[in-house]
């Protein structure tokens, strides 16, 4: 078993072992977490898989094991189901325990981070990793400028984010150190917190919020019709 796949495992062990837990009753709302990951993912995936034929970064084969599908270990395309899945496990279960609490909703600041993250991605455009990251970032900004995403209006969504950046953090230095992943000089900026490239943290924010809100819309929906 590689060291890859023991990752996965253990992202996703607790929230799987919860998912029966009588009060979240997370097992219920497994249609719009998988549909959710499926939208989500597929974009994140095509961009892996991109980005790892032009060598933006690779995978260490000590750590990995021999099936490959699009180029990608099996383990990476498993990542980008068992983080989501236990994301929207914690999203959840805030959700049942936590009060929700609403932010009033200011079209100039989400505009303000756009045009920053947007001119950041201009200014980096040597840098592949760096500026894709940055672009889909200042893409979810101008998106809730003018939509209402719920996402970063909502207290337990913004909660979500920043607990899950904890096991983000532990994760990825893993991957990072040992390394797992290991990423081309020419396709980051350079600077890390402590093996992990400034651009990760990014990289993670948008996947993030692309789970919830895709993943709220899915609710709202199936609420509407009841």
């Amino acid at each position: 078993m590689s060291v890859y796949l023991v990752i996965n495992i253990f992202i996703v062990l607790i929230p799987l072992l919860l998912s029966f837990e009588k009060n979240v009753l997370f097992y219920k709302k497994i249609r719009n977490v998988f549909i959710s990951i499926f939208i989500v993912g597929i974009i994140f995936l095509i961009w892996d898989v991109i980005a790892t034929g032009k060598g933006d970064w690779s995978f260490n084969p000590e750590y990995t094991g021999n099936i490959k599908i699009f180029g990608l270990p099996l383990e990476e395309i498993l990542f980008f189901i068992t983080v989501p899945y236990s994301i929207l496990f914690i999203f959840e279960s805030l959700t049942f325990y936590i009060k929700q609490k609403t932010f009033e909703f200011n079209r100039k600041y989400f505009l303000i981070a756009f045009l920053i993250l947007f001119f950041a991605a201009l200014l980096n455009t040597d840098k592949n990793y760096t500026s894709t990251v940055l672009f889909i970032c200042s893409v979810l900004f101008l998106l809730s400028a003018f939509y209402d995403l719920k996402v970063y209006t909502s207290g337990i969504s913004i909660l979500t984010i920043l607990i899950s950046f904890i096991p983000f953090f532990i994760v990825n230095y893993i991957l990072t150190s040992l390394p797992v992943v290991e990423y081309n000089h020419d396709a980051i900026i350079g600077s890390r917190i402590l093996t992990i490239p400034v651009e990760d943290f990014f990289y993670s924010f948008a996947m993030i919020s692309g789970w919830i809100i895709i993943y709220n819309l899915l609710k709202e929906r199936q609420e509407s019709k009841f």
